[in-house]
């Protein structure tokens, strides 16, 4: 069903013998040009195994587009909106109590899981997390979108100043930051090791920087390095991620 919450557009998947009772709820954020409904494949096979889904429509995307937005200069805005938003989310399921506070996850794909991570990095609500083609280094990752665009003539309209502030704000909040001080909590990785968009080095960095503390507190974590996968999550990748929510959550 469509819902608003603090105006912002959603989807809410769940059974509906369970509709009004406290379940574990897991937040899905999608991807850069995309919108909530693509996820629905996700939200629906989560919902069959006895979770509350909730899938938000990202600033500037779908319900929320704007005409004539340079989203590509927007893709940080967007990603620091979104887990500022989650929060207010989570905390409104709660107080409606349909959300079991013990038991939220949080995924996302491509720009979702950029968020994700960051906001696993922020938030010690998130219990459970999957990463669909995230990279957890938000300087790194800007810094590539910025050649990129620049190859493919794209201008961002940004000042030195600007930039300079922007990174600022990126290494305060990416996940990588915090390595040292993780709260270990069960993340997956998904990357197709062919993806262009969102390289898979970075996660992949960050995945083996993180398996001695989650080793030592015994603590689940995985890395799936999908060898034929580009910029797209294949069924495999949606199963995994039920799995790993039904395991975990």
């Amino acid at each position: 069903m469509k819902e608003r919450v603090y105006n912002v557009p959603l989807l809410h998947v769940v059974k509906q013998q369970a509709i009004a009772e406290s379940l574990p709820t897991i937040i899905f954020l999608h991807g850069f040009e995309s919108i909530k409904e693509r996820n629905v494949q996700y939200a629906y096979m989560l919902a069959e195994k006895g979770f509350r889904v909730i899938l938000p429509e990202a600033i500037y995307h779908g319900e929320r587009a704007l005409k004539d937005e340079n989203l590509p200069s927007l893709f940080w805005k967007i990603v620091l909106q979104s887990i500022h938003e989650i929060q207010l989310i989570k905390g409104w399921f709660v107080d409606q109590q349909l959300t079991n506070v013990n038991r939220i996850g949080l995924a996302g794909t491509s720009m979702g899981a950029i968020a994700t991570l960051g906001a696993m990095a922020k938030y010690d609500w998130v219990r459970v997390a999957v990463s669909l083609m995230g990279d957890p280094s938000y300087i790194n990752f800007a810094n590539y979108q910025l050649k990129l665009l620049e190859k493919q003539g794209v201008t961002l309209h940004y000042t030195q100043e600007q930039k300079d502030q922007l990174m600022q704000i990126l290494q305060s909040i990416q996940a990588s930051t915090y390595i040292d001080t993780w709260n270990a909590r069960p993340l997956l990785f998904w990357h197709g090791k062919q993806d262009q968009v969102v390289p898979y080095q970075s996660s992949y960095d960050f995945y083996m920087k993180l398996r001695n503390i989650y080793e030592e507190q015994n603590v689940a974590l995985s890395y799936i390095l999908d060898e034929k996968s580009a910029h797209n999550v294949p069924n495999q990748g949606v199963v995994e991620t039920v799995n790993w929510f039904s395991s975990h959550l």
